[in-house]
């Protein structure tokens, strides 16, 4: 059963998500506060995690850097009243992997975590019904080991999260090719994908931080103006 844990201190909205998340057969932890979500984490994996931002104590930026410090697999939905892109890109860029503002949908936030936790079964090596072959893709100096869910460039190690790794997938599968900005959002976040296509870009950031050696003039990831990105080897 997929685990997800839910930190938010407005006591009736932790209940309507846990209630719902429950419903749909999922196992759900449950914490008002940051402090009480890192115990929980350290006593039992999940599969994903809603955090609030405006928490008591640690806020819920925080916690998000402090969960994937230490775990680069669980998916992480940002949920906060707070609407400003500075806001959203901020939760994004410290490893989120979504960002939802209140009121939400519950059916939405639902999909979303779905879509999160299959991220994290396969990314686990968890059975799947024809699942891929294991492969190594190499694109000049990077490998990208499908099985291990790992990037290597000049045969070291690159820490990525999930949803760097997926996108990584899709460069190495389309070299040299131009991928709009859409079809790095469906092929990452699902066809039915709700959020704002500007999460792609905060992404790709974040990769170019990782893996360019002058993250501001890229020689593999490239910008195709107006349009999206390209992978360069």
């Amino acid at each position: 059963m997929k685990r997800v844990l839910v930190v938010e201190d407005e006591t009736s909205i932790r209940e309507l998500i846990a209630l719902n998340l429950r419903m749909a057969g999922y196992e759900v932890l449950e914490a008002p506060t940051a402090e009480r979500g890192l115990e929980l984490l350290s006593a039992q994996r999940c599969d994903a995690a809603v955090l609030d931002v405006m928490l008591p104590g640690m806020n819920g930026f925080s916690l998000c850097e402090t969960i994937r410090r230490d775990d680069s697999a669980i998916g992480i939905i940002i949920l906060s009243a707070k609407g400003l892109e500075s806001d959203k890109i901020r939760g994004l860029s410290i490893g989120a992997d979504d960002y939802m503002t209140k009121p939400f949908s519950v059916s939405e936030l639902l999909a979303r975590i779905e879509a999160l936790c299959r991220r994290v079964a396969r990314a686990s090596g968890a059975p799947a019904d024809a699942a891929p072959p294991e492969t190594r893709l190499v694109s000049g100096s990077f490998v990208l080991d499908e099985k291990a869910r790992i990037l290597y460039k000049d045969g070291q190690p690159i820490d990525l999260t999930q949803v760097e790794f997926q996108i990584m997938e899709l460069f190495f599968q389309n070299p040299g090719t131009a991928l709009v900005r859409e079809k790095i959002l469906e092929g990452v976040w699902g066809e039915n994908y709700y959020g704002d296509v500007k999460i792609v870009d905060v992404n790709i950031r974040r990769l170019r931080m990782k893996i360019e050696d002058e993250p501001s003039q890229p020689k593999h990831i490239l910008t195709v103006w107006g349009y999206g990105y390209r992978w360069n080897g």
